[in-house]
């Protein structure tokens, strides 16, 4: 009888071990999935939005903090939202340059896409027909790259001493991509800037960093449609 005791006792003794070392172990797996799954969210839920324009996307004469990009990227980051921003502007890019310039910036993965070039076309008098045809091979390169992308594309307008054709036909190209490819448009990205002395550097043509500010919410009214 005795023996049977010691023996049960025993048995008991290393049932309950087994118990709480299954027990542990069973919570550091779920631990450890918890935080892989957590790390795996998170990778997952960062996407990537790409601004791709010229001299006012990179905040000419100002601090990159200042440029509208970077504003935006603060406002995002308020309202913790999984974006971060690339400030792809280039002083003095043309459409030209930029249908050049796409392909090596496609090589990173890009879910949103925000065309703002145009402006140096219109400062140096290049075709309507030439800025139209570079704007759509830009989106047709996004698109084929990535099938999902979504984009937005900022109009801009010619500066009147081009002549009435010449800035009718350049205000044109904007709305007619827009519609044949189905983007987000932002009609005209200096609206209440342009023209606007007090909201422009000397050079009357770039923004200050209180008219980036406002750049940045006209921006933001159209962006946050396509990320939110």
């Amino acid at each position: 009888m005795k023996i049977n005791i010691i023996l049960l006792s025993l048995v008991l003794l290393l049932a309950l071990g087994c118990t709480s070392e299954n027990k542990q172990n069973s919570e550091n797996q779920s631990e450890t999935t918890q935080k892989d799954s957590t790390q795996e969210m998170n990778e997952v839920e960062t996407k990537t939005i790409l601004f791709f324009g010229n001299s006012l996307t990179a905040g000419y004469g100002l601090e990159l903090s200042q440029a509208f990009p970077a504003l935006i990227q603060a406002k995002i980051d308020s309202l913790k939202l999984p974006y971060k921003i690339i400030n792809a502007g280039l002083s003095g890019e043309t459409t030209g340059g930029g249908n050049t310039r796409i392909d090596w910036m496609l090589k990173q993965k890009i879910d949103v896409l925000v065309i703002e070039l145009g402006g140096n076309d219109g400062l140096r008098g290049i075709s309507p027909e030439l800025t139209h045809t570079n704007l759509q091979s830009i989106i047709d390169k996004a698109k084929k790259k990535y099938p999902d992308i979504k984009i937005v594309l900022a109009g801009m307008e010619a500066p009147p001493n081009m002549g009435q054709k010449f800035t009718a036909d350049f205000r044109k190209i904007y709305k007619e991509l827009a519609e044949k490819n189905q983007v987000n448009l932002i009609p005209f990205l200096l609206v209440g800037v342009g023209g606007e002395p007090k909201l422009n550097l000397s050079d009357g043509i770039h923004p200050t960093a209180e008219g980036h500010q406002i750049v940045a919410e006209t921006v933001w009214q159209t962006l946050k449609n396509v990320i939110i």
